[in-house]
């Protein structure tokens, strides 16, 4: 037997508790039981995202709540900022091609974050975009960008809206929504909410929703007006059948969040993040990004080893599944998760994994370097005795 360790971006690790509470018997989502476990649920994400605004919930990919941004926002010839730093960067570009939607990209090297500069100059040469799409966390660069500075370009511009894809983000890092002014901000299942895939969040301040008004981009699905009007209180449900387990799910996910509590939340996560650096410095790996993110970690897999197949080895094998590189970054990197339900130990695990597998591959490797230098930054999570 080999034990199975999820140690991925995305799926993550779904806790006991949760499973549990998903595997009770199925209820039928039109009834006042779920309308309650649905109206709880919304009140919870409000204060994840941190808004007084309505949180919706759709069943769907991170992808679709990205869709519906730009389709509830944007008519057809309408223009928009994104920025390009990345697999899910690019994501935007594409999907406002789908729909008519002009876009000016801010190409950024993978592995760094967004100047600030350039997205000023981007705003000021077209006072006609509709906004700045951004991910807060790129998954596929481990790179975080800076959201917060962003919105404070767009915050007096009557018509520019900063969108941001918190998929890998938020429940990872400090992220207010209402305070730094972002409009809207996006979040998945499968990542720090410890979910299967298949559940998205979504918020939008007023501005985002004064805009929504005149957008004509077509949907029908994605009508956020519509999912707002029947997931509001009163009503709480959805506009078409929910994901009613993973509400369910979410449901417990946000109890155990809001029982850590957000500030030892975002603790826990920055240290994991600085453990896993410590840990990779040490076996002599470079960081992907300039700007690593507190969600993953990111490295160069040393020269001469085969990537492709060291992450590989290490999935079916050892039994240790870490997330590989992407396009230009295939075989090149591997990607280590710590959002979510991670926590000390996990971090030792993988480290400890990749100093066996670099040995195993014969790149030489002291054992125990990595997993030492881990374990200094990692004995801060726990109080003195």
């Amino acid at each position: 037997m080999i034990k199975q360790y999820l140690l991925s971006p995305g799926p993550t690790t779904v806790p006991e508790r949760v499973m549990l509470r998903m595997a009770a018997p199925m209820i039928h989502h039109r009834t006042p039981q779920f309308s309650a476990i649905f109206a709880e649920t919304r009140e919870m994400l409000k204060q994840i995202h941190q808004t007084t605004q309505d949180t919706l919930m759709l069943a769907c990919s991170g992808t679709g709540a990205m869709e519906a941004s730009i389709i509830n926002l944007c008519s057809t010839g309408d223009t928009i900022i994104y920025v390009n730093g990345g697999k899910f960067g690019e994501r935007w570009g594409k999907i406002a091609a789908k729909h008519g939607v002009n876009t000016i990209e801010l190409k950024v090297d993978w592995g760094q974050a967004v100047a600030l500069d350039d997205v000023k100059a981007a705003l000021d040469a077209n006072p006609q975009a509709r906004g700045v799409f951004v991910q807060a966390s790129e998954t596929s660069t481990t790179t975080e960008h800076p959201i917060r500075e962003i919105a404070a370009l767009t915050r007096n511009r009557e018509n520019c809206v900063t969108v941001v894809d918190a998929i890998t983000a938020l429940g990872v890092i400090n992220i207010p929504m209402d305070d730094w002014g972002l409009d809207v901000v996006i979040s998945g299942s499968q990542k720090a909410f410890m979910l299967p895939p298949g559940l998205a969040t979504i918020a939008l301040s007023q501005k985002a929703w004064r805009l929504a008004e005149s957008a004509t981009c077509s949907t029908f699905y994605f009508d956020l007006k519509t999912e707002r009007k029947n997931q509001q209180a009163g009503k709480d449900t959805t506009a078409w059948t929910p994901a009613a387990s993973l509400v369910i799910g979410l449901n417990e996910v946000l109890k155990m969040m809001l029982e850590e509590g957000l500030d030892n939340l975002f603790v826990r996560h920055t240290l994991l993040a600085k453990a896993a650096r410590a840990g990779l410095a040490a076996l002599g790996m470079t960081l992907v990004s300039s700007a690593p993110a507190t969600s993953a970690t990111g490295a160069f897999i040393p020269e001469g080893v085969d990537g492709g197949a060291f992450v590989k080895y290490l999935r079916d094998t050892m039994g240790v599944t870490f997330a590989g590189g992407q396009d230009a970054l295939k075989g090149r990197i591997l990607r280590i998760a710590h959002l979510g339900y991670y926590d000390v130990f996990d971090i030792v695990i993988a480290i400890s994994a990749i100093e066996i597998a670099l040995n195993r591959f014969g790149h030489p490797v002291q054992m125990g370097q990595g997993v030492a230098a881990a374990q200094q930054v990692l004995a801060e999570r726990f109080v003195k005795v």
